[in-house]
Protein backbone atom coordinates (compact mmCIF):
# COMPACT_ATOMS: atom_id res chain seq x y z
CA UNK A 1 0.00 0.00 0.00
CA UNK A 2 0.89 3.40 -0.77
CA UNK A 3 1.76 5.60 1.98
CA UNK A 4 3.64 8.72 1.05
CA UNK A 5 2.81 10.48 4.53
CA UNK A 6 5.28 8.21 5.92
CA UNK A 7 8.16 10.07 3.82
CA UNK A 8 6.50 13.64 4.59
CA UNK A 9 6.86 12.83 8.27
CA UNK A 10 10.06 11.01 8.42
CA UNK A 11 11.84 14.33 6.07
CA UNK A 12 9.64 16.77 8.16
CA UNK A 13 11.80 14.89 11.74
CA UNK A 14 15.19 15.01 9.87
CA UNK A 15 14.81 18.57 8.94
CA UNK A 16 13.62 19.74 12.55
CA UNK A 17 15.33 17.64 14.86
CA UNK A 18 18.21 19.85 16.46
CA UNK A 19 20.86 19.08 17.29
CA UNK A 20 21.68 16.20 15.07
CA UNK A 21 21.68 13.51 17.40
CA UNK A 22 18.26 13.98 17.97
CA UNK A 23 17.71 11.79 14.90
CA UNK A 24 18.30 8.60 14.65
CA UNK A 25 15.90 7.70 17.99
CA UNK A 26 12.56 7.64 15.94
CA UNK A 27 13.59 4.92 13.26
CA UNK A 28 15.55 2.64 15.95
CA UNK A 29 12.11 3.13 17.79
CA UNK A 30 9.58 2.52 15.37
CA UNK A 31 11.85 -0.60 14.39
CA UNK A 32 12.10 -1.78 18.33
CA UNK A 33 8.19 -1.10 18.89
CA UNK A 34 7.24 -3.23 15.90
CA UNK A 35 9.32 -6.25 17.63
CA UNK A 36 7.84 -6.36 20.75
CA UNK A 37 4.64 -6.77 18.99
CA UNK A 38 5.44 -10.53 17.95
CA UNK A 39 2.33 -11.81 16.86
CA UNK A 40 -0.05 -9.27 18.23
CA UNK A 41 -2.01 -6.95 15.26
CA UNK A 42 -1.55 -3.52 15.70
CA UNK A 43 -2.23 -0.37 13.55
CA UNK A 44 1.42 0.33 12.09
CA UNK A 45 0.51 3.57 10.60
CA UNK A 46 -0.51 4.70 13.95
CA UNK A 47 2.78 3.37 15.62
CA UNK A 48 4.91 4.80 12.76
CA UNK A 49 3.34 8.43 13.12
CA UNK A 50 3.56 8.30 17.48
CA UNK A 51 7.62 6.79 16.93
CA UNK A 52 8.45 9.41 14.78
CA UNK A 53 6.82 12.91 15.92
CA UNK A 54 6.62 11.95 20.03
CA UNK A 55 9.85 14.44 20.39
CA UNK A 56 9.10 16.89 18.31
CA UNK A 57 9.01 19.06 21.59
CA UNK A 58 12.52 18.66 22.45
CA UNK A 59 14.37 19.79 19.27
CA UNK A 60 15.77 23.05 19.09
CA UNK A 61 13.55 25.57 17.71
CA UNK A 62 10.16 23.97 18.99
CA UNK A 63 11.55 23.86 22.50
CA UNK A 64 12.17 27.38 24.50
CA UNK A 65 15.45 28.66 24.66
CA UNK A 66 15.24 30.60 27.71
CA UNK A 67 16.75 28.48 30.62
CA UNK A 68 13.91 29.16 33.18
CA UNK A 69 11.00 28.71 30.19
CA UNK A 70 12.42 25.46 29.19
CA UNK A 71 13.20 24.36 33.36
CA UNK A 72 8.92 24.36 33.21
CA UNK A 73 8.53 22.89 29.37
CA UNK A 74 6.08 20.38 28.60
CA UNK A 75 7.26 18.69 25.51
CA UNK A 76 4.36 16.26 25.54
CA UNK A 77 2.09 18.73 25.52
CA UNK A 78 3.30 21.03 22.87
CA UNK A 79 3.38 17.49 20.80
CA UNK A 80 -0.40 16.95 21.62
CA UNK A 81 -1.25 20.34 20.65
CA UNK A 82 1.44 20.89 17.14
CA UNK A 83 0.71 17.24 16.19
CA UNK A 84 -2.52 16.89 14.70
CA UNK A 85 -2.03 19.89 12.25
CA UNK A 86 1.06 19.06 11.25
CA UNK A 87 -0.26 15.20 10.57
CA UNK A 88 -3.19 16.40 8.37
CA UNK A 89 -0.72 18.36 6.28
CA UNK A 90 1.29 15.38 6.03
CA UNK A 91 -1.48 13.43 4.39
CA UNK A 92 -2.09 11.30 7.26
CA UNK A 93 -5.47 9.52 7.21
CA UNK A 94 -7.55 11.85 9.54
CA UNK A 95 -9.57 9.10 11.83
CA UNK A 96 -6.08 7.55 13.00
CA UNK A 97 -4.48 11.12 13.99
CA UNK A 98 -6.70 10.71 17.27
CA UNK A 99 -4.86 7.53 18.12
CA UNK A 100 -1.58 8.88 17.13
CA UNK A 101 -1.75 11.94 19.65
CA UNK A 102 -3.13 9.09 22.63
CA UNK A 103 0.06 6.98 21.99
CA UNK A 104 1.93 9.98 22.43
CA UNK A 105 0.24 11.30 25.57
CA UNK A 106 0.96 7.99 27.34
CA UNK A 107 4.45 7.41 26.27
CA UNK A 108 6.31 8.75 28.98
CA UNK A 109 7.39 5.54 31.81
CA UNK A 110 4.73 7.69 33.99
CA UNK A 111 2.02 7.37 32.03
CA UNK A 112 -0.38 4.19 31.49
CA UNK A 113 -1.40 3.93 28.10
CA UNK A 114 -4.77 3.29 26.87
CA UNK A 115 -3.97 1.11 23.38
CA UNK A 116 -1.85 -1.63 22.23
CA UNK A 117 -0.09 0.88 20.32
CA UNK A 118 0.52 2.91 23.17
CA UNK A 119 1.83 -0.02 24.98
CA UNK A 120 4.57 -0.76 22.36
CA UNK A 121 5.59 2.93 22.17
CA UNK A 122 6.33 3.25 25.78
CA UNK A 123 8.09 0.12 26.05
CA UNK A 124 10.45 0.67 23.46
CA UNK A 125 10.91 4.02 24.57
CA UNK A 126 12.12 2.84 27.89
CA UNK A 127 14.26 0.03 26.08
CA UNK A 128 16.05 3.06 24.32
CA UNK A 129 16.97 4.47 28.01
CA UNK A 130 18.81 1.20 28.56
CA UNK A 131 21.77 -0.55 27.40
CA UNK A 132 24.77 1.07 24.88
CA UNK A 133 22.22 3.15 23.29
CA UNK A 134 20.97 4.62 26.31
CA UNK A 135 24.44 5.42 27.67
CA UNK A 136 25.25 7.32 24.37
CA UNK A 137 22.20 9.39 24.62
CA UNK A 138 22.49 10.43 28.03
CA UNK A 139 26.31 10.96 27.99
CA UNK A 140 26.17 12.84 24.90
CA UNK A 141 24.10 15.59 26.46
CA UNK A 142 26.49 16.45 29.07
CA UNK A 143 28.57 20.13 28.68
CA UNK A 144 25.10 20.95 26.09
CA UNK A 145 22.14 20.28 27.92
CA UNK A 146 20.90 22.35 31.14
CA UNK A 147 19.75 19.19 33.28
CA UNK A 148 23.97 17.82 32.33
CA UNK A 149 26.63 20.44 33.43
CA UNK A 150 29.25 17.41 34.60
CA UNK A 151 29.57 13.23 33.54
CA UNK A 152 28.04 13.15 37.52
CA UNK A 153 24.95 14.22 36.11
CA UNK A 154 24.56 11.70 33.64
CA UNK A 155 25.63 8.69 36.40
CA UNK A 156 22.85 9.26 38.38
CA UNK A 157 20.13 9.81 35.93
CA UNK A 158 21.94 6.45 33.99
CA UNK A 159 21.50 5.05 37.91
CA UNK A 160 17.84 5.98 38.00
CA UNK A 161 17.26 4.39 34.58
CA UNK A 162 18.86 1.21 35.64
CA UNK A 163 16.77 1.19 39.06
CA UNK A 164 13.52 2.03 37.97
CA UNK A 165 12.90 1.23 34.63
CA UNK A 166 12.89 -1.97 33.84
CA UNK A 167 10.20 -2.45 36.71
CA UNK A 168 8.06 -0.31 34.87
CA UNK A 169 7.94 -2.36 31.55
CA UNK A 170 4.64 -3.62 30.94
CA UNK A 171 5.40 -6.57 27.53
CA UNK A 172 6.92 -9.99 28.40
CA UNK A 173 8.91 -8.85 25.22
CA UNK A 174 9.99 -5.71 26.08
CA UNK A 175 11.57 -7.32 29.53
CA UNK A 176 13.60 -10.28 27.89
CA UNK A 177 14.55 -7.63 25.51
CA UNK A 178 15.90 -5.52 28.27
CA UNK A 179 17.77 -8.28 30.35
CA UNK A 180 21.26 -7.71 27.74
CA UNK A 181 20.51 -4.12 28.06
CA UNK A 182 20.94 -3.86 31.59
CA UNK A 183 23.32 -5.92 32.00
CA UNK A 184 25.52 -3.36 29.33
CA UNK A 185 24.08 -0.75 31.43
CA UNK A 186 25.13 -1.97 34.97
CA UNK A 187 28.54 -2.96 33.67
CA UNK A 188 29.18 0.61 32.53
CA UNK A 189 27.89 1.85 36.07
CA UNK A 190 29.91 -0.78 37.77
CA UNK A 191 33.10 0.65 35.70
CA UNK A 192 32.13 4.20 36.36
CA UNK A 193 32.17 3.95 39.77
CA UNK A 194 35.68 2.44 40.27
CA UNK A 195 37.36 4.49 37.68
CA UNK A 196 36.24 8.03 37.89
CA UNK A 197 38.21 10.09 40.01
CA UNK A 198 38.23 14.39 39.46
CA UNK A 199 35.85 17.21 39.48
CA UNK A 200 34.25 16.61 36.47
CA UNK A 201 32.74 13.33 37.87
CA UNK A 202 31.74 15.37 41.61
CA UNK A 203 28.68 16.96 42.12
CA UNK A 204 27.68 20.64 41.45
Amino acid sequence: MNRPFRQAIADYIRAQAKPPDKFSHQPRLHQLAQQLAEDQPFDDDVLYAAAWMHDLGVFIGHRPEDPAALASWDNVAYVLREGPGLLGEFGFPADKIPAVIEAIRAHLPSARPATFEGVLLRDADILEQLGAVGILRIVSKVGRDTRFVRFSDALRVLRRNADELPGQLQLASARRLAEPRLRVLHAFLEASSSEKAGPDFESP
